[in-house]
Protein backbone atom coordinates (compact mmCIF):
# COMPACT_ATOMS: atom_id res chain seq x y z
CA UNK A 1 0.00 0.00 0.00
CA UNK A 2 0.96 3.77 -0.67
CA UNK A 3 -0.22 6.44 0.26
CA UNK A 4 -0.23 10.56 -0.50
CA UNK A 5 -1.65 13.20 2.68
CA UNK A 6 -1.72 16.82 1.76
CA UNK A 7 0.91 17.06 -0.66
CA UNK A 8 3.27 14.11 1.06
CA UNK A 9 4.27 10.75 0.22
CA UNK A 10 4.40 9.09 3.41
CA UNK A 11 7.20 6.57 4.14
CA UNK A 12 4.71 4.53 6.19
CA UNK A 13 1.13 4.80 4.82
CA UNK A 14 -0.15 3.38 8.39
CA UNK A 15 1.36 6.27 10.11
CA UNK A 16 -0.18 9.58 7.88
CA UNK A 17 -1.26 12.23 10.63
CA UNK A 18 -5.03 13.60 9.91
CA UNK A 19 -6.21 15.94 12.60
CA UNK A 20 -8.64 14.78 15.36
CA UNK A 21 -11.41 17.83 14.23
CA UNK A 22 -11.14 16.85 10.63
CA UNK A 23 -14.74 17.00 9.69
CA UNK A 24 -14.16 13.84 7.62
CA UNK A 25 -13.11 12.06 10.89
CA UNK A 26 -16.09 13.56 12.81
CA UNK A 27 -19.35 13.66 10.83
CA UNK A 28 -18.31 11.92 7.59
CA UNK A 29 -18.36 15.29 5.62
CA UNK A 30 -16.13 14.20 2.86
CA UNK A 31 -16.29 12.65 -0.51
CA UNK A 32 -13.98 9.92 -2.30
CA UNK A 33 -13.58 7.83 -5.38
CA UNK A 34 -12.28 4.34 -5.96
CA UNK A 35 -10.25 3.93 -9.69
CA UNK A 36 -9.18 1.07 -11.20
CA UNK A 37 -5.69 0.93 -12.10
CA UNK A 38 -4.41 -1.61 -14.71
CA UNK A 39 -0.52 -2.29 -15.08
CA UNK A 40 -0.10 0.98 -13.10
CA UNK A 41 -2.49 3.37 -15.02
CA UNK A 42 -5.80 4.25 -14.07
CA UNK A 43 -9.01 3.66 -15.53
CA UNK A 44 -11.29 6.25 -16.61
CA UNK A 45 -9.35 8.55 -14.06
CA UNK A 46 -10.91 11.92 -16.01
CA UNK A 47 -14.70 10.48 -15.60
CA UNK A 48 -13.70 9.83 -11.96
CA UNK A 49 -12.40 13.41 -10.99
CA UNK A 50 -15.29 15.10 -12.73
CA UNK A 51 -17.64 12.95 -10.11
CA UNK A 52 -15.37 14.05 -7.24
CA UNK A 53 -16.10 17.85 -8.65
CA UNK A 54 -19.75 17.20 -8.73
CA UNK A 55 -19.65 15.19 -5.24
CA UNK A 56 -17.42 17.91 -3.70
CA UNK A 57 -20.06 20.52 -4.80
CA UNK A 58 -23.12 19.21 -3.88
CA UNK A 59 -21.88 18.65 -0.06
CA UNK A 60 -20.39 22.30 -0.58
CA UNK A 61 -16.94 21.81 -0.23
CA UNK A 62 -14.39 23.71 -1.84
CA UNK A 63 -13.67 22.37 -5.34
CA UNK A 64 -10.65 20.20 -5.20
CA UNK A 65 -7.58 21.01 -7.11
CA UNK A 66 -7.61 18.20 -9.43
CA UNK A 67 -3.79 18.55 -10.58
CA UNK A 68 -2.88 18.14 -7.10
CA UNK A 69 -4.89 14.99 -7.18
CA UNK A 70 -3.01 13.89 -9.99
CA UNK A 71 0.05 14.52 -8.54
CA UNK A 72 -1.13 12.24 -5.72
CA UNK A 73 -2.09 9.34 -7.94
CA UNK A 74 1.38 9.50 -9.91
CA UNK A 75 3.46 9.62 -6.92
CA UNK A 76 1.29 6.37 -5.27
CA UNK A 77 0.41 4.03 -8.39
CA UNK A 78 2.56 0.80 -8.45
CA UNK A 79 2.68 -1.51 -11.42
CA UNK A 80 0.78 -4.57 -9.87
CA UNK A 81 -1.50 -6.14 -12.75
CA UNK A 82 -4.79 -4.64 -10.99
CA UNK A 83 -4.77 -1.69 -8.09
CA UNK A 84 -7.34 0.19 -6.33
CA UNK A 85 -7.15 3.81 -6.32
CA UNK A 86 -8.93 5.52 -3.18
CA UNK A 87 -9.09 9.39 -3.36
CA UNK A 88 -10.40 11.03 -0.42
CA UNK A 89 -11.65 14.73 0.46
CA UNK A 90 -12.60 15.95 3.25
CA UNK A 91 -14.00 19.15 4.59
CA UNK A 92 -10.89 19.31 6.61
CA UNK A 93 -10.57 20.39 10.62
CA UNK A 94 -13.02 22.13 11.64
CA UNK A 95 -15.58 23.09 15.40
CA UNK A 96 -16.73 20.16 16.72
CA UNK A 97 -20.24 19.17 15.63
CA UNK A 98 -21.96 19.99 12.18
CA UNK A 99 -21.42 23.36 11.77
CA UNK A 100 -18.19 24.22 10.03
CA UNK A 101 -15.42 26.62 10.60
CA UNK A 102 -13.44 27.22 7.33
CA UNK A 103 -10.46 24.72 8.39
CA UNK A 104 -8.34 23.91 5.25
CA UNK A 105 -9.70 20.47 2.66
CA UNK A 106 -7.82 17.31 3.92
CA UNK A 107 -6.72 15.28 0.38
CA UNK A 108 -5.03 11.35 0.49
CA UNK A 109 -4.54 9.44 -2.26
CA UNK A 110 -4.01 5.73 -1.46
CA UNK A 111 -3.21 2.47 -3.60
CA UNK A 112 -3.09 -0.60 -2.97
CA UNK A 113 -2.64 -3.99 -5.46
CA UNK A 114 -6.07 -6.03 -5.70
CA UNK A 115 -6.99 -9.49 -6.73
CA UNK A 116 -9.33 -9.70 -10.01
CA UNK A 117 -13.26 -9.96 -8.62
CA UNK A 118 -15.12 -13.49 -9.34
CA UNK A 119 -16.91 -13.39 -12.39
CA UNK A 120 -20.56 -14.37 -10.60
CA UNK A 121 -21.73 -13.56 -7.05
CA UNK A 122 -24.72 -14.46 -4.68
CA UNK A 123 -26.49 -10.87 -3.66
CA UNK A 124 -29.39 -10.08 -0.37
CA UNK A 125 -31.99 -7.78 -0.17
CA UNK A 126 -32.06 -5.90 2.76
CA UNK A 127 -34.76 -4.51 4.72
CA UNK A 128 -33.46 -0.62 4.54
CA UNK A 129 -34.07 1.82 1.86
CA UNK A 130 -32.36 4.53 0.27
CA UNK A 131 -33.76 7.74 0.87
CA UNK A 132 -34.07 9.05 -2.92
CA UNK A 133 -34.71 12.95 -1.77
CA UNK A 134 -31.87 12.86 0.64
CA UNK A 135 -29.37 16.27 0.43
CA UNK A 136 -26.91 13.43 -0.54
CA UNK A 137 -28.58 11.09 -2.79
CA UNK A 138 -26.54 10.01 -5.80
CA UNK A 139 -23.35 12.01 -4.00
CA UNK A 140 -20.13 9.19 -3.01
CA UNK A 141 -19.85 11.45 0.19
CA UNK A 142 -17.66 9.16 3.13
CA UNK A 143 -20.93 8.57 5.12
CA UNK A 144 -20.99 5.23 4.68
CA UNK A 145 -22.52 4.02 8.08
CA UNK A 146 -25.51 2.84 6.58
CA UNK A 147 -23.70 0.65 3.65
CA UNK A 148 -21.82 -1.10 6.52
CA UNK A 149 -24.34 -2.44 8.23
CA UNK A 150 -26.17 -3.59 5.24
CA UNK A 151 -23.57 -5.42 3.47
CA UNK A 152 -22.79 -7.23 7.50
CA UNK A 153 -26.58 -8.03 7.17
CA UNK A 154 -26.01 -9.63 3.21
CA UNK A 155 -22.67 -11.55 4.31
CA UNK A 156 -24.70 -13.03 7.46
CA UNK A 157 -26.66 -14.64 4.85
CA UNK A 158 -24.08 -15.67 2.46
CA UNK A 159 -24.41 -12.55 0.22
CA UNK A 160 -21.17 -10.78 -1.52
CA UNK A 161 -23.29 -7.12 -1.81
CA UNK A 162 -26.93 -5.78 -0.06
CA UNK A 163 -29.31 -4.51 -2.08
CA UNK A 164 -31.23 -1.67 -1.25
CA UNK A 165 -34.93 -0.33 -2.63
CA UNK A 166 -35.63 3.54 -2.22
CA UNK A 167 -38.45 4.96 -0.59
CA UNK A 168 -40.51 4.00 -3.18
CA UNK A 169 -39.79 0.46 -3.08
CA UNK A 170 -37.97 0.64 -6.62
CA UNK A 171 -34.82 -0.87 -6.84
CA UNK A 172 -32.05 1.57 -6.41
CA UNK A 173 -28.60 -0.16 -5.90
CA UNK A 174 -25.90 -1.90 -4.23
CA UNK A 175 -23.52 -0.72 -1.11
CA UNK A 176 -21.18 -0.36 -3.80
CA UNK A 177 -22.55 -0.80 -7.27
CA UNK A 178 -25.22 -0.46 -9.97
CA UNK A 179 -27.83 -2.99 -10.45
CA UNK A 180 -28.77 -3.98 -14.24
CA UNK A 181 -31.25 -7.03 -14.92
CA UNK A 182 -33.15 -8.35 -17.61
CA UNK A 183 -37.04 -8.28 -18.78
CA UNK A 184 -38.26 -9.75 -21.91
CA UNK A 185 -34.92 -9.78 -23.55
CA UNK A 186 -34.59 -6.13 -22.59
CA UNK A 187 -31.90 -4.74 -20.54
CA UNK A 188 -32.61 -2.33 -18.07
CA UNK A 189 -31.34 -0.64 -14.84
CA UNK A 190 -32.88 2.24 -12.23
CA UNK A 191 -32.34 6.02 -13.52
CA UNK A 192 -30.66 8.35 -11.50
CA UNK A 193 -33.56 9.16 -10.16
CA UNK A 194 -33.96 6.44 -7.90
CA UNK A 195 -31.16 8.00 -5.74
CA UNK A 196 -28.81 5.45 -7.00
CA UNK A 197 -25.09 6.45 -7.74
CA UNK A 198 -24.16 7.69 -10.86
CA UNK A 199 -21.49 4.72 -11.52
CA UNK A 200 -18.57 5.29 -14.15
CA UNK A 201 -18.71 1.80 -14.78
CA UNK A 202 -23.14 2.35 -15.08
CA UNK A 203 -22.46 5.15 -17.63
CA UNK A 204 -20.17 3.12 -19.71
CA UNK A 205 -22.12 0.12 -19.75
CA UNK A 206 -25.18 1.57 -20.83
CA UNK A 207 -23.09 3.45 -23.36
CA UNK A 208 -21.73 0.55 -24.83
CA UNK A 209 -24.15 -2.21 -24.27
CA UNK A 210 -27.61 -0.42 -24.29
CA UNK A 211 -30.02 -0.52 -21.33
CA UNK A 212 -33.01 1.02 -20.69
CA UNK A 213 -33.40 3.26 -17.65
CA UNK A 214 -36.46 2.45 -15.94
CA UNK A 215 -37.85 2.34 -12.06
CA UNK A 216 -39.57 -0.68 -11.11
CA UNK A 217 -40.81 -2.22 -7.77
CA UNK A 218 -37.95 -4.23 -6.32
CA UNK A 219 -40.72 -7.01 -6.09
CA UNK A 220 -41.19 -7.05 -9.71
CA UNK A 221 -37.71 -7.19 -10.78
CA UNK A 222 -37.11 -10.20 -8.28
CA UNK A 223 -40.25 -11.51 -9.36
CA UNK A 224 -39.54 -10.75 -13.79
CA UNK A 225 -35.94 -11.09 -14.24
CA UNK A 226 -34.46 -13.69 -16.16
CA UNK A 227 -30.44 -12.55 -15.06
CA UNK A 228 -29.07 -9.58 -13.38
CA UNK A 229 -25.77 -8.45 -13.31
CA UNK A 230 -23.48 -5.91 -10.22
CA UNK A 231 -21.41 -3.27 -12.22
CA UNK A 232 -18.74 -1.44 -10.55
CA UNK A 233 -15.28 0.13 -10.55
CA UNK A 234 -13.58 -3.27 -8.88
CA UNK A 235 -16.25 -5.65 -10.10
CA UNK A 236 -16.73 -4.81 -13.93
CA UNK A 237 -19.23 -6.68 -15.11
CA UNK A 238 -20.39 -9.51 -12.26
CA UNK A 239 -23.22 -12.06 -13.10
CA UNK A 240 -25.60 -12.49 -10.15
CA UNK A 241 -25.90 -16.55 -9.68
CA UNK A 242 -28.68 -15.73 -6.48
CA UNK A 243 -30.95 -13.22 -5.24
CA UNK A 244 -32.36 -13.88 -1.99
CA UNK A 245 -33.49 -17.34 -2.30
CA UNK A 246 -33.96 -17.26 -6.20
CA UNK A 247 -31.36 -18.93 -8.39
CA UNK A 248 -30.27 -16.84 -11.75
CA UNK A 249 -28.05 -17.97 -14.99
CA UNK A 250 -24.53 -16.98 -14.75
CA UNK A 251 -23.93 -15.35 -17.17
CA UNK A 252 -27.12 -15.29 -18.75
CA UNK A 253 -26.83 -14.66 -22.45
CA UNK A 254 -26.73 -10.80 -21.91
CA UNK A 255 -24.60 -10.71 -18.64
CA UNK A 256 -22.24 -13.09 -21.10
CA UNK A 257 -22.47 -10.05 -24.01
CA UNK A 258 -22.09 -7.03 -21.76
CA UNK A 259 -19.28 -8.81 -20.02
CA UNK A 260 -17.71 -9.00 -23.54
CA UNK A 261 -18.27 -5.86 -24.48
CA UNK A 262 -16.93 -4.29 -21.38
CA UNK A 263 -13.11 -6.85 -21.76
CA UNK A 264 -13.02 -5.45 -25.48
CA UNK A 265 -13.89 -1.57 -25.04
CA UNK A 266 -11.98 -1.77 -21.94
CA UNK A 267 -8.83 -2.58 -24.01
CA UNK A 268 -8.97 0.38 -26.65
CA UNK A 269 -8.88 3.05 -24.19
CA UNK A 270 -7.77 4.01 -20.50
CA UNK A 271 -9.45 7.31 -20.78
CA UNK A 272 -12.94 6.34 -22.28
Amino acid sequence: MRAWLNGDLLADPTQGSVAVTDHGFTVGDGVFEAVKTLAGTPFALTRHLDRLERSAAGLGLPAPDLDDVRRGVEAVTGDAPIGRLRITYSAGPHPMGSGRGGGPPTLVVAWSAIDVAPAETTVVTVPWTRNEHGATAGLKTTSYADNVIALAHAVERGGSEAIFANTAGHLCEGTGTNVFYVVDGELRTPTLASGCLAGVTRALVIEWCGAHEVDEPLADVLDRASEAFLVSTTRDVQAISRWDDRDLPSPGPVTARCAGTWRAREAESMEP
